[in-house]
């Protein structure tokens, strides 16, 4: 549905352009409404972040991230559940404009991965007993899955995530949370199976790697060797000539955590993080609960905009108003700002971690709207959800995105490399396969997890699934290809790869007319009396003006006539007259290249 300020409803875009955009709609069919294909609106959602195919349902706030980009204003209709009618409402939307002109700096969001016992939780708390803003209060009081702490007067956000599933599990859901990734490797055991993969997860997520070497208080501490080992795998850090950003600290000693804050701060300025705080709130479900006594509780970050006390809520298909607001350390508070986490009281019923959460304007919608999501969600999952590879090599084809995800299990490490360099063997100028993750052992629902945040596929040599993954990749629509033949999986990816190629194109002459003589018309307009010395010459033609060999002119044929009659084309050894769209200069002996463009196999 579109409007026009001051113009006609056609399809053109300018920049008094208003876009009236339901609740939720399927990005196929956003693409519709901004003139664009689909794998150009799924290529500015990854730019912001958020991984979706092509049939997946968004809601207005995510769509209104794709219209900003091409300076489209957005407004939302609301659907009204007496009638069904939609209404203009300005909720839930901002103009670009508007949006920029009221940016602030709001903190970084930082998460912490790492192996299971490098001090990822202990590093957390080394950082929150030394920086908690409000001190009065005895620390932490309750556990809500997301910390503030002030260092030098400026606030950074952690989250407080079991690991880097939790953290691609939000991601899974469309929502981009984390501006920065904090590695944590423990100097004295050195990279594992499990940093791999978080490094594998934060490099798939694109947010920027701060690496801190723990334990540096036990005696076999080495960070020269961690240092090695990360450079194996492509982060190199700054001592070692690199732009990785690697600080040594012991969480037990509070060693090097002031270095550490001060780095991440260094790295939240280079990204210039803001957002606008006089605006409806937006944000993104952490976690969420039931407690026995007060109801569902949701622990939200909020993104952009101001939550306060009394606003109505919708995150996926929950809703409700918001009773009180509590913050990370315990204390109720009436609003909520961007950058900043906090637990909510108020929804109906669980939300789920990763749901986008949006302010609405009164409960009528809230509720329409969580009411639609649901019925989305209903149709969505009866008609799953297939991320295949022909399905992601055809919507790669249709744009110039030139690269396909794969996570890549084998049955033991020397199979995993082997088949890792087979296939980046096969990358090409102009496609590339990207690994996003190797190991080896069985498909794992971390898999799973990783490869639908990623819109990848998950490809298998000689290997099987963990209990219960089918299931899993199911319910996500990711697809698992196995392979006992190397050179099966080879021939496939390549032929993956051979859809992402652009087109060749190979010229192809069609024939050759001669200028014999020239007549002059109205307007200094000439007509170029020809005479075929070669295959034929068909109207409306691409024509090249030859003389001596060299190119005057490429244009087209506005004309064509066989003595006095218009022709369609004429043939070797046949007289014509031909006149040219904008090309007038003729002289005699000139030649009249007629051409054309034909796709060729590559």
């Amino acid at each position: 549905m579109t409007t026009t300020d001051g113009q006609t409803r056609s399809g053109r875009r300018g920049p008094s352009r208003t876009l009236v955009l339901p609740q939720t709609l399927t990005v196929k069919h956003l693409s519709e409404l901004v003139d664009q294909s689909p794998v150009d609106v799924i290529k500015q959602l990854m730019r912001n972040g958020i991984m979706v195919s092509m049939n997946q349902v968004i809601d207005h706030e995510v769509a209104s991230l794709v219209t900003a980009a091409y300076g489209i204003r957005t407004r939302v209709a609301e659907q009204v559940a007496e009638t069904g009618a939609l209404n203009s409402s300005t909720a839930g939307a901002t103009g670009n404009a508007e949006e920029q002109n009221g940016l602030e700096a709001r903190p970084p969001v930082v998460t912490i991965l790492g192996h299971v016992d490098h001090g990822k939780t202990s590093l957390l708390d080394s950082i929150r007993n030394a920086h908690v803003a409000d001190r009065e209060i005895g620390g932490i009081t309750q556990h809500i899955g997301a910390y503030q702490v002030d260092y030098e007067g400026q606030k950074i956000t952690f989250l407080d995530t079991p690991g880097h599933e939790a953290f691609t599990s939000i991601r899974s859901r469309g929502a981009r949370v984390t501006d920065i990734a904090i590695l944590v490797v423990a100097a004295d055991d050195g990279i594992m199976p499990q940093t791999e993969e978080a490094i594998d997860h934060a490099r798939a997520a694109e947010v920027p790697i701060v690496v801190a070497i723990n334990k540096m208080d036990l005696p076999g501490a080495d960070p020269e060797r961690v240092k090695r080992q990360l450079s194996q795998h492509n982060l190199l850090v700054e001592d070692w000539g690199g732009d990785i950003i690697s600080v040594p600290v012991s969480a037990r000693t509070g060693e090097g955590i002031n270095e550490l804050l001060e780095n991440l701060l260094i790295v939240a300025e280079i990204s210039e993080l803001k957002a606008n705080p006089h605006r409806p709130a937006s944000g993104v479900v952490i976690e969420a609960k039931l407690d026995r006594k007060r109801g569902p509780m949701a622990t939200v970050l909020v993104q952009s905009g101001t939550l306060s006390v009394g606003d109505h809520v919708v995150a996926g298909t929950s809703w409700g108003r918001v009773k009180a607001i509590t913050n990370d350390r315990g204390s109720t508070i009436k609003e909520v700002v961007p950058g900043a986490p906090a637990e909510l009281l108020g929804f109906g019923a669980l939300p789920e971690a990763g749901d986008v959460m949006t302010v609405m304007p009164n409960e009528k919608t809230a509720r329409a709207l969580a009411q639609e999501r649901e019925r989305a969600k209903a149709s969505q999952q009866s008609q799953g959800r297939a991320l295949t590879l022909e399905e992601v090599v055809k919507q790669i084809d249709a744009g110039d995105i030139k690269e396909l995800n794969l996570v890549l299990k084998a049955d033991v490490q020397g199979s995993v490399e082997a088949v890792r360099q087979s296939l980046e063997r096969l990358t090409e100028a102009e496609a590339r396969v990207r690994i996003l993750h190797a190991g080896s052992g069985n498909v794992t629902e971390s898999d799973i997890l990783l490869a639908s945040a990623s819109d990848a596929i998950i490809v298998g040599f000689s290997v099987g699934n963990a209990i219960g993954v089918e299931r899993v990749a199911e319910r996500m629509g990711v697809e698992i290809r196995h392979y006992g033949i190397i050179y099966q999986m080879i021939d496939d990816i390549r032929l993956a790869l051979h859809g992402m190629l652009e087109p060749a194109y190979t010229d192809v002459i069609i024939g050759q007319a001669e200028v014999r003589e020239i007549f002059a018309s109205r307007r200094s307009v000439k007509i170029a009396g020809c005479r075929v010395v070669d295959g034929r010459i068909p109207r409306g033609a691409s024509i090249r003006v030859l003389r001596e060999g060299e190119v005057l002119e490429e244009t087209n044929i506005a004309s064509l006539r066989h003595f006095r009659d218009e022709a369609n084309e004429v043939t070797n050894g046949m007289d014509c007259g031909i006149l040219l769209e904008d090309y007038y200069d003729f002289e005699i002996g000139d030649i009249l290249q007629a051409h054309r463009q034909e796709r060729s196999q590559r």
